[in-house]
């Protein structure tokens, strides 16, 4: 798989694929601050590996807020900010996803599998979900498909989405399933919204 390299204000990310013997895919998360002179340097330049928390597929959070209007000026990580599948209330998360190939095996088969996961966060609304990695989350999600292929289904119908293709998903019942033979890696910056 080829580099590649997406800037996000405040951010530099670098996305490698899995390399023979690699256990598990890594991005490298370079993220800037202002020192106290007001000077911008980069306050995080690391590797960081994607972990399996909904085998098979793989996941690290690059980002996270709190709040809908960041502050700045704390030194912490926030990429290690532990939270669920979802943003903090009145904040985002910038998350990285490796999606594992259908044909790979192991993926679940319960139909409510990711709406279990979203739980009480869930929207009121929407239908029950046609597919086990079909789920609703009160958030504005926008996707940016970055290397390889994958399709969306909705409700009615899916579409299919290639690398380079953006996506902007407004709470809506949706599931990412890779029906090809290479995995997919999707940036998503989710922010959290009002009840739809």
């Amino acid at each position: 798989m080829k580099n590649l390299l997406w800037v996000v204000p405040g951010f530099l990310v670098a996305l490698a694929g899995p390399a023979a013997g690699q256990q598990s895919p890594e991005v490298r998360r370079v993220v800037t601050a202002l020192d106290a002179s007001g000077k911008a340097v980069v306050m995080i330049d690391e590797r960081t590996h994607l972990t399996a928390p909904r085998p098979p597929n793989y996941a690290a959070n690059v980002w996270v807020t709190s709040t809908s209007l960041p502050d700045f000026t704390s030194t912490a990580d926030r990429g290690k900010t532990k939270i669920g599948l979802v943003p903090p209330k009145s904040g985002t998360v910038f998350r990285v996803v490796d999606f594992a190939p259908e044909s790979q095996g192991a993926h679940p088969t319960d139909m409510n599998f990711m709406m279990k996961i979203v739980g009480a966060e869930a929207p009121k609304k929407g239908l029950p979900p046609r597919h086990p990695m079909m789920h609703r989350t009160r958030s504005l999600d926008y996707a940016i498909i970055m290397s390889g292929e994958i399709d969306m289904l909705l409700d009615e119908g899916e579409v299919h989405l290639k690398a380079g293709d953006v996506v902007v998903q407004q709470a809506t019942n949706h599931a990412w399933v890779n029906r090809g033979d290479k995995p997919c890696r999707v940036a998503f910056i989710l922010i959290d919204s009002q009840e739809p």
